[in-house]
C-alpha cells in the first residue's frame, strides 16, 4: 500500500457545530483553508406571509460534515474559523460519522445536490389537518389522492360529512 493511499484511508468524517444559520459561511471558510466539507441540503415547505413556499435549507441545521485525518490534518484552525462554534465531541473524542451514513446521504442527492426525501404517503382513513385555503384549521379524514397534486378529504361540517378536494401540500398529519 502506498503512502498516499494510506493517508487517504486514514481520513474519517466528523461533525462541526456552527453558529445559527452560518453553515454555508463555515463551509466556505473551511474550504478556503483546504478542508473537505459536506453540507447536505433539502427542500423544505415553509409558511411565509400565510402562503406555503418551498425553500432549500440545510438538512441538519447548525451542523456540517468535515473530512479529516487524525494523524496528518491540523485541527486547530477549525475552532477559530468564521461560522464555526466547535467540533462535536463525546467526552474528549471527536464524534466520528459512519462512512455508510455519508455514502447514503450522497446517494440520495439530485443533480443540484439537494436531498431527495421520501414523500409522506397518507393512508385512507388517517386523520389530517388542512393548513391553508378556505378550510384551513379543519381536521378531516384522508380519502384518496385525486390527481398529481390534489387529495380528497372527508370533513365533518355542521354534523354532515362533506368531501372536498384540496392541494396535497396544504395538508399535514393531525
Amino acid at each position: 500500500m502506498s503512502e498516499v493511499t494510506s493517508k487517504v484511508d486514514s481520513r474519517s468524517w466528523y461533525l462541526v457545530y456552527c453558529k445559527p444559520r452560518q453553515e454555508t459561511v463555515a463551509r466556505e471558510n473551511l474550504a478556503r483553508q483546504g478542508y473537505e466539507t459536506y453540507l447536505p441540503f433539502m427542500r423544505d415547505a415553509r409558511r411565509r406571509q400565510g402562503r406555503r413556499t418551498t425553500v432549500i435549507a440545510p438538512m441538519f441545521p447548525r451542523y456540517l460534515f468535515i473530512h479529516l485525518s487524525s494523524q496528518t490534518d491540523n485541527w486547530g484552525p477549525i475552532r477559530s474559523t468564521l461560522g464555526v462554534v466547535s467540533i462535536v465531541r463525546f467526552g474528549r473524542e471527536a464524534a466520528r460519522v459512519p462512512d455508510g451514513l455519508m455514502s447514503a446521504l450522497r446517494s440520495r442527492e439530485d443533480a443540484q445536490g439537494v436531498q431527495i426525501l421520501p414523500v409522506e404517503e397518507y393512508k385512507p382513513g388517517s386523520r389530517v389537518r388542512i393548513t391553508q385555503g378556505s378550510f384551513a384549521g379543519y381536521e378531516g379524514i384522508f380519502q384518496a389522492a385525486s390527481g398529481r397534486d390534489r387529495v380528497t378529504v372527508l370533513l365533518d361540517i355542521l354534523g354532515r360529512d362533506a368531501r372536498t378536494t384540496v392541494d396535497s401540500a396544504s395538508i399535514e398529519p393531525a
